[in-house]
């Protein structure tokens, strides 16, 4: 018995949809290529190489870079950055999840004034880098800041380099707090209040509700707001180089790995070495994301 395929024609009104839904989609497709595919091939091409000027005249050298940057006259100043980038994601992601829960769970319930309240927890999120970072250079300023005027202190918050980078975290806190406790909102509304009403007949008390509701619940959103929160906080740059300048002592001591990309990229015009610490920031945030990944069925709560 013969087989027999039929071929199902596209009629006109469906050839029509198909084209103008390209149409559609081209710019943002054609976008994604020219500025994102593109520069990535790039990017990986040059840490290859010894770049010339403007991009131009890149020459092959191998492995050269990579080893620079890992064992090389550029490791420590690399792996400093490193850490110094890992220790602002350690403090900057808990506190900012922990303090915006907080106020998720405060701010859902019914409260005279909470949308002020929201609005004033958010606001820190559509401020402009630029006014943030000079606020905050006005508060840790060594002899007219707020802060050492409030303690009656003389200490060198963002120029000690033992504690620049705690201060500097402090800000990423504040910044950060609004739009986790946003995201924290929109998943508890989503908890149907039944489980609550249910909870008080058996009598649990609110840490009770909080723990094995709440907490459980809530975990979808807390290991999103996680995962997004160390990508954001390690390739934090624009903090950094508003709030510390190149003359602070404390900057070697604070300056993200990204921090390090621009200076190499920008201010010393070795693009080669600057695509090379893109590289291996990007396999470390890989490496991160692939752990996460793994541990989020022990940790993620799907109803």
């Amino acid at each position: 018995m013969a087989n027999t395929k039929t071929k199902t024609k596209m009629t006109p009104r469906a050839r029509s949809e198909a084209i103008w839904g390209l149409a559609f989609v081209a710019p943002t497709i054609i976008g994604l290529i020219i500025l994102n595919f593109i520069p990535v091939f790039q990017t990986i091409w040059q840490s290859f190489c010894k770049t010339g000027d403007f991009g131009k005249g890149n020459i092959f050298i191998g492995l050269k870079n990579y080893q620079n940057m890992v064992t090389g006259t550029a490791s420590a100043e690399m792996w400093q950055s490193l850490w110094n980038t890992i220790k602002y994601t350690l403090v900057q992601v808990p506190f900012s999840i922990a303090i915006a829960m907080l106020l998720a769970v405060l701010l859902n319930r019914k409260l005279k004034g909470r949308s002020v309240y929201r609005t004033i927890f958010f606001l820190p999120m559509v401020c402009a880098p630029a006014a943030v970072a000079m606020v905050w250079k006005w508060i840790y300023n060594q002899q007219f800041g707020l802060l050492n005027n409030l303690f009656h202190t003389k200490t060198a918050w963002i120029s000690d380099p033992n504690i620049a980078w705690l201060s500097i975290a402090i800000i990423g806190i504040w910044s950060a707090i609004g739009y986790n406790m946003v995201l924290f909102i929109g998943g508890l509304q989503e908890i149907p209040h039944d489980y609550y009403e249910a909870a008080l007949i058996d009598g649990a008390n609110g840490w009770e509700q909080f723990w094995n509701i709440t907490w459980p619940l809530l975990s979808p959103t807390t290991f999103f707001i996680l995962q997004t929160g160390i990508i954001g906080a390690l390739t934090v740059f624009d903090l950094m180089f508003m709030v510390m300048d190149k003359t602070n002592v404390a900057l070697s001591k604070t300056q993200s790995i990204v921090y390090l990309f621009y200076t190499y990229s920008f201010t010393e015009n070795n693009k080669g070495a600057g695509a090379t610490i893109v590289v291996i920031l990007v396999l470390f945030i890989m490496l991160i994301t692939f752990f996460l990944q793994k541990i989020e069925k022990k940790f993620v709560y799907h109803p």
